[in-house]
């Protein structure tokens, strides 16, 4: 039921809008009998190839340990790594591009499916209209200040909300349906064939609003690991995938028996007296449907971050059962300021539709190609039947991409603009978080080196244990190095501390810790977490202890380097990119705070470093 409530929202919620734009949209087409069935054929395969047998089939077996994702596919990808360099470059590129577009998607789903709900309030009365946008602003407000309670808790709330939703769909199109039942000829492909000979350019032009149908696959994905695949397959074709047909169905006769319904189909299926009750609870299915992105864009986004792409942000775990249900509060109000804009900018569901498809059609096309790498280097297929296999989703999803792309500039030039922002981001973190490290690395010497040194000198031993962090597992941390030359003391119990992120989702406890012992005193630890763990200063101490290695949290100091940086440059792009990277370093959240280290035993050593 959780699973209902969160993951499907975005699909399920396709009827209020899609078969609507194919005739009404952009693009218009007369709603001619054989136009009609066409694009229910079409419709009726695009569910059944592209979300039934492509995602909820075989993409979902391309769990990273459970999650799922355009960043975890790359991840798991990039842990057998291909002999070509420049190959397992393309995928990393492939991967932040498919990334950076998901984000498009996760603010235009909410912002056009809470719309196209309340919308339906101008078929009960005209009085509505000028309330319809505040009314929008306001359920979005609500939605995002719930939250920080959890995805599970959210479920929980939703999942009932979703059941109705499907069953009263489902009722709506089978009465419809059984008035003019000739409709259900639609599911022969042929049609489908038929419509494309008859409209030639025009049909293929259509293509891009029938893939509205489909808008929720990548979402899916990426919400696997809050609720895992099972619950997500079981839901999919027990309860989801036919209620969709029904209505879409149902739709489709209403129209063949009224070519005036295709101002609003979904809503003119239902009788006059069901009309309120209908767009409250399309209002509450939308308000779900926006939870599948944004909990995905919470996933999305504690990946990037873990596996070094993003700075650190202050993440929320809302599960002690689910390790990948989590609440980022920076990212939940960027998301709303940005929604509302999209709001206040487009004003209604149609012309959001416009710019609709052009961001999930390119993600998913990533999606498929970096499939092909994991049939292959993954899964051991056959090369031959990998080839075949892509090929067919390809020729069908890139078809889908073709006809959004004519879209760009009817407002598809928006999520491709966020996309490319937040690539821009990604890049520029990971590159200047790498520049940075080699530059310290290069002006710290090696821990051999400096615990032989340090032998030869006379210190001061103090009591208690001084754990350094460290983010170059071989050499000597820059606040060691200081301490020793201002201060001339040492503790008496030396531990330095490296924490590194690895591309498995999470690592067991007792694979979690490598140690050294250099001489007497001193420790090197080098601590391993998955992209979905959370690095918790606490549990280390706890398996240092359980390792012998005594520490009292109360007599320790935490060491960290705080580096003021400066960019050497003087002009151009590398000068913004530098910028850039200073804005996100002073702006990610401390150390201290991200390790939940005891704020109290910190002590910060400041160095300054020109990038």
């Amino acid at each position: 039921m959780g699973a209902l409530g969160v993951v499907f929202g975005d699909i399920g919620t396709s009827p209020l809008y899609s078969l609507r734009e194919c005739f009404q949209g952009h693009y218009q087409i007369p709603a001619e009998h054989d136009n009609v069935l066409g694009i229910l054929s079409l419709i009726f395969w695009s569910l059944i190839i592209v979300i039934s047998i492509m995602y909820v089939l075989i993409v979902l077996k391309a769990d990273n340990e459970g999650e799922g994702g355009i960043l975890s596919l790359m991840a798991l990808i990039k842990r057998t790594k291909f002999k070509n360099a420049r190959l397992n470059y393309i995928i990393l590129i492939l991967g932040l591009i498919g990334a950076s577009l998901f984000y498009g998607d996760s603010i235009i789903t909410p912002a056009i499916s809470v719309l196209s709900a309340v919308e339906g309030l101008n078929f009960a009365t005209p009085l509505f209209e000028p309330v319809i946008i505040p009314l929008t602003l306001i359920v979005l407000i609500l939605l995002f200040s719930l939250q920080k309670k959890g995805t599970s808790k959210v479920g929980n709330i939703f999942g009932p909300i979703t059941f109705i939703w499907f069953i009263s769909i489902a009722l709506l199109g089978l009465v419809s349906i059984f008035k003019n039942p000739e409709v259900l000829t639609a599911i022969n492909p042929y049609y489908g064939y038929k419509f494309f000979a008859s409209n030639g350019f025009l049909g293929f032009l259509i293509l891009g609003s029938v893939f509205l149908v489909i808008t929720g696959g990548e979402a899916l994905y990426a919400d696997m690991g809050h609720f895992g695949k099972l619950p997500i397959k079981i839901s999919w074709f027990s309860l989801v995938l036919p209620c969709l047909l029904l209505n879409y169905f149902g739709q489709g006769a209403l129209i063949l028996r009224d070519n005036s319904a295709i101002q609003n189909p979904f809503y003119l299926l239902a009788p006059s007296w069901a009309l309120l009750p209908l767009v409250i609870l399309a209002t509450l299915a939308t308000v779900i449907a926006s939870q599948a992105v944004i909990s995905g864009a919470y996933s999305l986004t504690f990946q990037a971050l873990q596996l070094g792409y993003l700075p650190r942000m202050r993440i929320l775990h809302t599960s002690e059962v689910e390790r990948g249900q989590i609440y980022i509060p920076q990212l939940n109000w960027i998301l709303l300021i940005v929604i509302i804009g999209l709001v206040l900018g487009f004003k209604s569901s149609s012309n959001l539709a416009s710019a609709y498809g052009i961001a999930v059609t390119t993600t998913m096309l990533i999606t498929t190609i970096l499939l092909f790498f994991t049939m292959v280097k993954i899964w051991k297929w056959k090369i031959f039947t990998s080839v075949l296999i892509i090929l067919f989703f390809l020729i069908i999803i890139g078809s889908f991409w073709g006809a959004n792309m004519l879209k760009i500039f009817q407002g598809g030039w928006v999520p491709l603009l966020i996309g490319a922002f937040i690539y821009l981001l990604m890049t520029t973190w990971n590159k200047g978080r790498k520049n940075l490290l080699e530059k310290i690395k290069i002006e710290t010497t090696s821990l051999e080196n400096f615990v032989t040194e340090i032998l030869s000198v006379r210190m001061i031993a103090i009591p208690g244990t001084a754990i350094y962090m460290a983010s170059n597992k071989n050499g000597t941390p820059p606040p060691l190095i200081l301490n020793i030359k201002h201060n001339r003391l040492l503790h008496k119990q030396i531990i330095i501390l490296t924490i590194i992120i690895q591309k498995v989702p999470h690592i067991k406890n007792e694979e979690r810790l490598q140690i050294e012992q250099p001489t007497e005193g001193f420790y090197k630890v080098i601590a391993n977490f998955g992209f979905m763990d959370v690095t918790n200063i606490d549990n280390i101490i706890e398996l240092l202890n359980q390792k012998g290695i005594k520490i009292d949290v109360k007599k320790t100091t935490f060491f960290l380097g705080r580096e003021t940086l400066i960019s050497k440059k003087k002009f151009g792009l590398g000068r913004l990119r530098d910028k850039l990277f200073i804005l996100m370093s002073n702006n990610s959240q401390r150390a201290t705070e991200f390790f939940n280290i005891p704020p109290n035993r910190v002590f910060e050593v400041g160095t300054q470093v020109e990038i």
